[in-house]
């Protein structure tokens, strides 16, 4: 959206009583809250995409969760995990912030996927219904994965917990006067299916459904063929979440590019077995220009940083044409080559986590990954190719999957595609502590 659009938009606003703008000259900031083991990261082409329809880039937020991934139980601490309070404190402390940096008396909470727990707790239990106008869940576990007696006792993904029964029981399912937009799956979200089998229980009702992640008295919508992930970051979330937010449809659907984008993000590692969003002390990161064909380094190292507690790798100003190999070389993690494409714009969101070696990975000379955070690879519905051949570790049916491994050689050049976006990789020796990772962008 141009910014010559910005007065329509705050008529049409105005005209439908939508309180996503806290007056007549500025939007209010929107805070994004990921998902389980997720990072803010995630957002990132969601925020170039608002920003390249005119939503101020200063009114944009993401949120990164010290510990992403939910505890066993949802009000029992875990080593590596948060439990449902946790998350909620944390969020509750990212408002307060954003309303003192902007001046704004309220937010927009946008929620991916637990995210939407950690929003729905907040705004009912932590007092977040008087500074929130609007809230929008993306593919939230809303009703849980399964209701059950038997598994996932206590778990805040289990609708028959006391912390879910909580966020659905009367009055509502949504909190009067926080205006709420569900996001959904028609039948390809695999944690929103009638049968266990995603889950790892094959021919056990979970109670849950196609339409889990709906709730009552909100506006509801289905977007066609989504996966799980794809339902808060694919593009296919952003004309029904800019819709919900502004009140009209973006004027764009294509990132707008920068001419010299600055990077910036933050290196962050694993305790007790789970990723964790707290910076890495000691972490070299080095990043080269990379052929875009062959993902050969083109010259010399242009970064090279050794971070401190915070964990902070840049800042990094790219060609928004380039592709570029960022090395991390993390005390205690293999050697991890990441291969992205091109930045058309800046962002302080550009995490980087080292890759562990999985089972059979040093058995062969060479491993390398490829990566789909933003979504599932979804077999006979992506076009997904690594060499030109399509990977055989991807499973028919509902897509359910992030990740398609390549035993290889090392110095090998590794071409991968995805639908559109192809990007060029090399292979390294796992002899000596190296992995490869391709992770996509859209």
């Amino acid at each position: 959206m141009p910014i010559g659009r910005r007065p329509l938009m705050l008529a049409v606003l105005a005209a439908a009583g939508i309180p996503a703008r806290a007056d007549a000259a500025d939007p209010l900031p929107v805070i994004f809250v990921h998902g389980n083991g997720d990072t803010a990261g995630l957002w990132i082409t969601t925020l170039w995409r608002f920003e390249s329809n005119g939503y101020p880039r200063h009114r944009l937020f993401a949120l990164d969760l010290r510990y992403p991934q939910a505890s066993a139980v949802f009000d029992q601490p875990q080593p590596g995990r948060s439990t449902a309070g946790e998350v909620m404190q944390q969020l509750t402390a990212e408002v307060v912030r954003v309303k003192a940096l902007t001046g704004m008396d309220k937010v927009v909470l946008v929620a991916q996927s637990r995210g939407g727990n950690t929003v729905r707790n907040y705004v009912k239990n932590g007092g977040g219904a008087a500074h929130v106008a609007l809230v929008v869940t993306c593919g939230a576990v809303n009703h849980g994965v399964i209701v059950s007696d038997k598994v996932l006792i206590g778990s805040e993904f289990n609708g028959a917990s006391p912390f879910m029964r909580d966020l659905n029981s009367p009055p509502g399912e949504v909190v009067a006067g926080v205006r709420t937009v569900t996001l959904r799956s028609d039948s390809n979200d695999k944690y929103a299916q009638p049968d266990g089998a995603y889950l790892g229980l094959k021919g056990v009702p979970t109670g849950v459904g196609f339409e889990g992640p709906a709730l009552a008295g909100a506006e509801n919508i289905v977007l066609p063929g989504a996966d799980h992930r794809e339902a808060g970051y694919g593009l296919i979330t952003l004309t029904p979440l800019f819709r919900a937010i502004t009140g009209i449809a973006p004027s764009t659907q294509s990132i707008t590019p920068e001419a010299a984008p600055v990077l910036d993000g933050k290196v962050s590692g694993f305790e007790a077995g789970a990723p964790t969003n707290i910076g890495l002390d000691g972490a070299r990161i080095t990043l080269y220009r990379v052929d875009p064909t062959t993902g050969e380094r083109q010259g010399a190292a242009l970064h090279d940083r050794i971070t401190g507690d915070d964990g902070i790798w840049g800042p990094f100003t790219a060609d928004p044409a380039a592709c570029y190999e960022f090395v991390v070389a993390a005390p205690g993690y293999p050697t991890t080559h990441i291969y992205r494409s091109p930045f058309p714009r800046s962002s302080t969101l550009v995490h980087l986590r080292p890759q562990p070696f999985a089972k059979g990975d040093t058995d062969a000379a060479a491993a390398l990954y490829l990566s789909r955070p933003r979504g599932y690879f979804g077999a006979g519905r992506d076009r997904i190719l690594i060499n030109g051949v399509a990977p055989t570790d991807i499973p028919p049916g509902v897509a359910t999957v992030s990740t398609s491994r390549l035993l290889t050689e090392p110095g090998r050049s590794v071409v991968a595609s995805f639908n559109d976006e192809t990007i060029p990789a090399r292979t390294w020796p796992t002899r000596d502590g190296h992995i490869s990772v391709i992770e996509l962008t859209t």
